[in-house]
C-alpha cells in the first residue's frame, strides 16, 4: 500500500468533547443491533424456535431498517434533524426491551422491527453530526464508529447478564442503555449548537460531483461484508457451542469476540487510512477476510476463537472508511450516503439469515455457513476498481469551516 498525498486524512484536529459524547451515544444505540442476535439462543432455548424462526427475528430487525435508513438519510439531506438522535435512541431501546415480554411470535417480530426503525432513524443523522463534529477527519469518524462497535461488543454480555438470570421476561431492563444514550445525544447537540466567537456568514457549498458509479460498487462490497457479519452474528453463538463442545459461555464468548474485534479493526482502519489511503486499506481488508472466514467455518476447537477475532478485525477495518468514502463519493447527498453505507447495505445482509437458517435446518450449521467464505472475495473484486475521491480533503475543510461558523453548522 502506498502512502496517500498529504491532507488525505481530513482536516484540522476535531474537538474531543462532542466526539466523545457522540461515540458513547452511538454505543448505546448499537447495543440494540447486537442485542437482537444475542437474544437468539435464548429464544431457541425458552421458546423452542427453529433456526429458521430464530433467523427471522434477526431479519425483522434488519428489514425495516434496511428500507428506512436511506429514507431518513434523504430527509437529513433536506433539513437537519438533530432531535432524531434522542428520539430514535429511545425507540430502538423500547423495541428490544419489549421483545422478551410477548409470547406470541408475531408480537416478538413487531417489537424487534420497532427497534430496527429506531436504529434506522438514528444512523444517517448521527453520521452527519459526526462529520460536522469531526471536521471531515477519517480518524474522527473511526472513533465515532468505534462507539458503535463497543455497543455491539457489550450487547451479548448485557443480554446474558439480564436474560440468563431473569429469563426473557426480564428484557425490559434492557431499556437502560437507551435512556443513557438519549441523554448523551441531547448533550452532544447542545454542545455543537453553543455559539462560537469566530463569526462568518457565507454558507458552505460542498465541492465535487456525485460519483454514483463508484458509490454503487462500494455499496455492493458493503452488502457482501454485511451478509458475512450478520450471518455470523446470528449463528456464531450456536455454532461455537457445536464446534467447541462448550455451553452457553462458549457461545457468548464467540459472539463477544466477533463484536469486540471490531474495536481494534475500526481504530486501525482510520489510522491506516491516514497513511496508505482509504481505498488501499479497504481492498487489503477484504482480501485478508477471506481466509479468516474460512477458518471460522473449518477450524475446530479453541482455534475457532482466533479465527473469529481475525474475521472481526478484517470486517471492521473498512467499516468507518465505507462511511467517509460514501460521503465523499456523494458530497451533495451526505445524508443519503450515510443512510446507505450505515443502513441499507448493512441491513440488507440480514436478508441472508433466513437462507442460512433454512439451510442449517436441512443440513448442518457448518454447511450453511460455508458460502460466507466467498462473499469477501466478491467484495474485493468490487472495490478493486475504486479510486480515492477528490472530494475528501475539500469536504473536510468545509466541515471545519462549518464548525467554526454556527450559521453553517446546520444544527
Amino acid at each position: 500500500m502506498r502512502r496517500p498525498p498529504r491532507g488525505r486524512s481530513g482536516s484540522a484536529r476535531a474537538p474531543r468533547a462532542p466526539l466523545a459524547l457522540l461515540a458513547l451515544g452511538h454505543a448505546c444505540v448499537d447495543v440494540y443491533q447486537g442485542a437482537v442476535a444475542a437474544l437468539v439462543p435464548f429464544f431457541v432455548a425458552e421458546r423452542a424456535y427453529t433456526y429458521a424462526a430464530a433467523s427471522a427475528v434477526v431479519l425483522a430487525a434488519s428489514l425495516l431498517s434496511s428500507v428506512a435508513q436511506p429514507l431518513f438519510g434523504a430527509l437529513t439531506d433536506r433539513r437537519a434533524m438533530p432531535w432524531l438522535l434522542p428520539v430514535s435512541t429511545l425507540v430502538g431501546g423500547v423495541g428490544v426491551a419489549l421483545s422478551g415480554v410477548f409470547d406470541a411470535y408475531a408480537l416478538t417480530l413487531a417489537a424487534v422491527a420497532l427497534s430496527g426503525i429506531g436504529v434506522a432513524a438514528y444512523h444517517p443523522e448521527s453520521a452527519r453530526v459526526a462529520r460536522l463534529a469531526g471536521r471531515g477527519s477519517h480518524t474522527a469518524m473511526g472513533w465515532y464508529s468505534l462507539g458503535g462497535n463497543l455497543g455491539f461488543a457489550t450487547a451479548p454480555l448485557l443480554v446474558s447478564a439480564v436474560v440468563a438470570t431473569g429469563g426473557l421476561r426480564a428484557s425490559p431492563l434492557l431499556v437502560v442503555p437507551a435512556l443513557a444514550g438519549a441523554a448523551l445525544c441531547v448533550a452532544t447537540v447542545r454542545m455543537l449548537r453553543a455559539p462560537r466567537t469566530n463569526g462568518g456568514t457565507a454558507p458552505h457549498r460542498p465541492s465535487g460531483k456525485d460519483d454514483w458509479r463508484a458509490f454503487g460498487r462500494m455499496s455492493g462490497a458493503v452488502i457482501c461484508r454485511s451478509a458475512v457479519f450478520v450471518g455470523l452474528s446470528a449463528f456464531i453463538a450456536l455454532y461455537a457451542r457445536e464446534r467447541t463442545g462448550g455451553g452457553e459461555l462458549a457461545g457468548t464468548s464467540a459472539l463477544f469476540t466477533l463484536y469486540a474485534g471490531g474495536a481494534f479493526g475500526t481504530v486501525a482502519g482510520g489510522w491506516l487510512a491516514t497513511r496508505f489511503g482509504r481505498v488501499a486499506v479497504v481492498r487489503s481488508a477484504y482480501a485478508l477476510t477471506v481466509p479468516a472466514v474460512a477458518g471460522v467455518v473449518l477450524v475446530p476447537g479453541p482455534l475457532l476463537y482466533v479465527c473469529v477475532a481475525l474475521t472481526s478485525a478484517g470486517l471492521y477495518v473498512p467499516f468507518s472508511l465505507h462511511v467517509t468514502l460514501g460521503q465523499d463519493y456523494l458530497p451533495h447527498r451526505v445524508g443519503t450516503a450515510s443512510g446507505v453505507t450505515l443502513g441499507l447495505t448493512v441491513s440488507v445482509g440480514g436478508l441472508a439469515t433466513p437462507l442460512i437458517g433454512a439451510a442449517a435446518d436441512a443440513t448442518s450449521l457448518q454447511v450453511a455457513l460455508a458460502p460466507l467464505i466467498v462473499l469477501p472475495a466478491v467484495g474485493w473484486l468490487l472495490v478493486r476498481g475504486l479510486h480515492e475521491p477528490e472530494a475528501g480533503p475539500a469536504a473536510g475543510a468545509g466541515m471545519a469551516q462549518a464548525h467554526k461558523n454556527p450559521s453553517n453548522s446546520s444544527l
